[in-house]
């Protein structure tokens, strides 16, 4: 669903006017919006980087049976079904809620968007599906601390599992903090609280810095397990041991620390103090430096086996087509990373 609705909004866009939404239902472009974002972030790349390949794969690679809890996994995939349900009730309550992904307040916690029980949906689908993912992340933590294979330290363990260590890490640290924020947006909806209503001495940017405490993170939450993919796969075909790979574990967990502490470079156009500003600015570029040091030695490592340049073999055409977009996608994090350049260059095509 969330690829048909990507479909929908490059169909859209791709001349100007308006194409297959009706005139009459333009809101309906603003709920796409929301729903692709939050199915594609929360019911595809989460469930299946995360929890379908961490559950299938993580035990294999350290030798355990299965992982410590299969039937709280089992409970969190259950549970993940219901809170999609939830998403896909908000789209046909009322008039939807086109909120955007990101769920701002004033608009979401507004009874003007004419559509406060859609929100009210998003709201306790993205809590429930809070609760399934920090099920999962609570199982991987405990199966790879405590049900390795005996020989198993956490110096030797691959790549792999240890990039799963780390991202169930980051999100039992987040993601009760996006819970508590919706929970207080949810009180701004329905229970006349106004933590969030700027009218009534309420604070909108305080919403937002929560939000992207969370937000930032996620990002990594969504890479780091891709990093592991990408690091066993090019192990596994040139068959060596990535170059200084205790680097690249050093690189991962410098990067989930960094990325906890960078999220207001999201907002720099909402008003913050130029020393603020300077202190996202220096951090988000410092991100780069654990980044580059992945991205040369998975290089090293691929160009240690000169048989394997020629791009034979699918996986290893992949792998460089990953490494390149990649280095152009962090390129441009680190030009957006300046708070100088993120004003002028905010709300362009440049960004998107």
């Amino acid at each position: 669903s969330g690829t048909l609705i990507s479909v929908l909004i490059r169909i859209e866009l791709y001349s100007s006017g308006n194409r297959i939404i009706s005139p009459e239902n333009q809101n309906f472009y603003n709920i796409s919006i929301t729903l692709h974002g939050f199915l594609m972030i929360f019911f595809l790349v989460m469930p299946g980087l995360f929890g379908g390949f961490g559950n299938y794969f993580v035990p294999i690679f350290q030798g355990s049976p299965e992982v410590v809890y299969p039937r709280v996994n089992n409970f969190s995939i259950i549970i993940l079904l219901l809170s999609y349900l939830f998403l896909i009730l908000s789209l046909i309550s009322e008039f939807g809620g086109g909120t955007g992904w990101t769920l701002y307040p004033p608009l979401s916690t507004s009874f003007m968007t004419l559509s406060p029980s859609s929100t009210g949906n998003l709201i306790l689908g993205l809590l429930i599906s809070g609760i399934s993912s920090c099920l999962t992340s609570l199982n991987f933590w405990t199966t790879i601390l405590n049900l390795r294979s005996y020989y198993l330290i956490l110096k030797t363990i691959p790549l792999f599992p240890f990039s799963f260590l780390i991202t169930a890490f980051m999100l039992l640290l987040t993601l009760p903090i996006l819970s508590g924020t919706l929970l207080l947006m949810l009180g701004d909806l329905h229970s006349n609280t106004l933590f969030f209503d700027p009218i009534f001495g309420g604070d909108p940017i305080f919403y937002q810095h929560l939000f992207w405490f969370f937000g930032h993170p996620e990002v990594y939450i969504l890479i780091i397990p891709a990093f592991g993919i990408i690091s066993i796969i090019i192990s596994g075909i040139l068959q060596l041991i990535i170059f200084a790979k205790q680097s690249m574990i050093f690189a991962m967990s410098s990067i989930s620390l960094l990325g906890s502490l960078v999220w207001g470079h999201h907002m720099y156009t909402v008003g913050l103090e130029s020393d603020t500003r300077a202190y996202f600015t220096g951090v988000t570029i410092l991100i780069s430096l654990p980044t580059g040091t992945k991205i040369f030695n998975w290089l090293f490592t691929y160009l240690s086996n000169p048989s394997l340049l020629h791009l034979r073999i699918t996986s290893v055409f992949f792998f460089l087509l990953f490494l390149l977009m990649f280095t152009i996608g962090g390129s441009t994090g680190i030009i957006l990373g300046n708070a100088a350049v993120d004003l002028g260059l905010h709300d362009t095509y440049y960004v998107v």
